[in-house]
């Protein structure tokens, strides 16, 4: 029998680009542990242009096509076939539903959410609208854009002084892993956190500042999604921002967290909850703010493509909650090979006669 073609894809233009490359690494050592798989790494430069074995290469968005158009050297307009992709792109043009829709028209099968979910779930601002609509508990908020912040800085400052209050949180709209992410503690410090994240994106979002433990759960499925255990994140900075993350071991991960099983049990519901409001699929990661004396619980956010380093939370939550690494990347492949024969049953055409 054949091995499956995974083409891994990581890198891409993002303020993520070095974590995509640790979880891609990661999975294609995952991957290549299982045996059932022919991997096939291609990285997006920081640049946008995508490379396979150091030679420039294009999936097309023609379903003809049907694998990876070599675009240069010998094998020009060679096509290495593709059974399935496997985004890896944390961040922008990526993670956001750009590189989900190339796959939807070339008809590719890939990991993970679609289309819709995984913009809306990039998108931090409509991601809470989607929530709030669904009845989910998110926290209090304000967002504007650039061009608005340039003419009404000072009106849209009181506002968050007055709605908000210090501290409170100014992040890009559309970004991960707490890159632009600033807290802010009082309203001098607020131009500058703007300024900060209106570097990543031409959106703002201010957050309520909410006290309590950070958990986070992950999620696997598709339209009938499983929660894993709880896990706790004690970050060693003032927030999990990116250092915290990925530059100081001293952040420490709770796995799973010691909560209560009601809290327990009601965290995983929201999970799954707030996962299928997005519409995700295959796996997300969904993050939340528990406050112990009033009993409270937040969904701050959902990961559709999760990082998948060594100290990546997604993975270690499912470990603890029984699927080993290896069976993990087995299931995320077999529910995106299970959507696709979802999709082709699904008619094209329409006739009225």
């Amino acid at each position: 029998m054949s091995k499956l073609q995974v083409l891994v894809l990581f890198g891409g233009r993002s303020g993520e680009h070095e974590v995509s490359l640790r979880s891609a690494a990661s999975i294609m050592d995952g991957l290549r542990t299982l045996g059932k798989f022919d991997v096939v790494p291609v990285k997006i430069s920081k640049e946008g242009c995508w490379f396979y074995e150091e030679v420039r290469v294009a999936i097309l968005p023609d379903p003809a096509v049907g694998g990876l158009y070599v675009l240069e050297g010998k094998e020009a307009g060679r096509v290495l076939p593709i059974d399935l992709v496997f985004p890896v792109l944390h961040g922008p043009y990526g993670e956001d539903g750009t590189v989900q829709g190339l796959l939807e028209m070339a008809r590719i099968p890939y990991v993970g959410a679609g289309v819709l979910g995984s913009a809306v779930g990039m998108d931090k601002i409509m991601m809470k609208a989607v929530l709030q609509q669904a009845g989910l508990p998110v926290g209090e908020y304000l967002w504007f854009t650039a061009s608005l912040w340039r003419r009404q800085a000072g009106e849209l400052a009181g506002r968050v002084e007055k709605e908000l209050g210090f501290p409170c949180f100014v992040k890009p709209a559309n970004l991960g892993s707490s890159v632009g992410i600033s807290k802010v503690y009082t309203a001098a410090q607020l131009p500058a956190a703007v300024q900060e994240a209106l570097r990543y994106d031409r959106k703002v979002l201010v957050e309520k500042y909410l006290p309590g433990r950070e958990l986070e759960v992950s999620v696997l499925g598709n339209d009938e999604p499983e929660a894993s255990v709880p896990g706790e994140v004690i970050p060693c900075n003032d927030f999990y921002d990116y250092s915290a993350k990925y530059l100081d071991d001293r952040s420490i991960l709770v796995i799973p967290a010691d909560v209560s099983p009601e809290v327990s049990a009601h965290v995983r519901e929201l999970a799954v909850r707030t996962f299928l409001a997005l519409d995700c699929a295959g796996l997300g990661r969904v993050d939340f703010f528990a406050n112990e004396q009033t009993g409270q619980v937040f969904v701050n956010e959902i990961n559709t493509i999760p990082g998948f380093t060594s100290i990546s939370m997604y993975p270690k939550l499912w470990e603890a909650s029984g699927v080993a690494f290896d069976e993990l990347l087995a299931q995320l492949v077999a529910l995106a090979l299970q959507r696709q024969v979802e999709k082709e049953r699904l008619e094209t055409s329409y006739s009225a006669v």
